[in-house]
């Protein structure tokens, strides 16, 4: 089993920055693809970006350019800096990962073993 726990979370203004963490407890995840989704208010959890073990990167488009996902297999954390961030970035932002998922799974939510509890992002002057 695998323990996520999100933290970074908070209002920040238009145009400005947040970096998320995510700290895996109970195996290693250095094996392991993580990802990050978010769930916008009266919206589907939608695909945000994933990393690979190889640290190969997806993102959905919205996110290119903008946000980037990486990985510190010695702090079993992944993080994901989110830069110039609109009112649309506003969600919860959830942690996951799975041992075997393939690449042309990796933007399905129901494909993804492990999950967080989320942490909450706003995006408000």
């Amino acid at each position: 089993q695998v323990q996520l726990v999100e933290s970074g979370g908070g209002l920040v203004q238009p145009g400005g920055s947040l970096k998320l963490s995510c700290t895996a407890s109970g195996r290693a995840i250095r094996t392991y693809a993580m990802a990050w989704f978010r769930q916008g208010p009266g919206k589907d959890r939608e695909f945000v970006a994933a990393i690979r073990a190889n640290g190969h990167t997806l993102y959905v488009d919205s996110a290119k350019g903008r946000f980037t996902i990486s990985r510190d297999n010695g702090k079993n954390t992944v993080f994901l800096q989110m830069n110039n961030l609109n009112s649309e970035d506003t969600a919860v932002y959830y942690c996951a990962a799975d041992e075997r998922i393939i690449l042309s799974s990796l933007r399905l939510r129901e494909q993804w073993d492990y999950w967080g509890q989320g942490t909450q992002v706003t995006v408000s002057s």
